[in-house]
């Protein structure tokens, strides 16, 4: 019987003290003292980071722009196409323009552009026209100096659009995106 009761009082002991450690809780901090103020700050909201002091080291950003070890996505926009056309319109030229600026100021770089359309069509049909898309924005940028090597393009047809969307969605749908691409070929 003694064998039994060395273990089962050390037991006994070690639950005691564990329930008497469980049941304190720490004070809670005053909120002046926390990330979200600071004193003389009275409300609890984060400040906007435009008005965060110089020097915090942060960036403000686009929150349309996504960012990740190999790519960067919406920093430079799309080029929007008209129903059932990879013509590339005049007020869209810009865009491919500041795309092949940012490659002559950025030559570590390269750019996927994806052809993209609406629901409407099949998919083989749509898959055809986004690549037509794609090659119609890599031919303009290759016409005013870009080089070829520097361009990829992949269709997706119709494979991220909105099903019977109405007018102004499909709009958006009609696109190529410009990718930066940040991994060597």
């Amino acid at each position: 019987m003694k064998n039994f009761q060395k273990p089962i009082s050390l037991l006994a002991l070690a639950a005691v003290s564990l329930l008497a450690a469980c049941s304190k809780t720490p004070p809670r901090p005053d909120p002046s003292a926390t990330v979200l103020s600071y004193p003389g700050n009275n409300n609890l909201t984060p400040e906007p980071l435009s008005t965060l002091a110089p020097g915090t080291n942060l960036e403000v950003r686009d929150p349309k722009i996504i960012e990740d070890a190999n790519t960067i996505r919406g920093l430079l926009g799309a080029v929007y196409y008209d129903y059932d056309s990879s013509v590339i319109k005049a007020d869209e030229r810009a865009k491919l323009q500041k795309a092949a600026d940012y490659l002559k100021q950025n030559p570590q770089y390269r750019l996927l552009l994806e052809g993209h359309c609406d629901w409407r069509g099949t998919d083989e049909y749509n898959l055809g026209l986004g690549d037509r898309r794609a090659t119609a924005a890599k031919s303009y940028l290759t016409s005013i100096g870009v080089a070829a090597d520097k361009l990829e393009i992949v269709s997706k047809g119709s494979l991220e659009a909105k099903k019977n969307a109405d007018d102004a969605t499909m709009k958006t749908d009609r696109r190529a995106e410009i990718i930066v691409l940040k991994t060597a070929k």
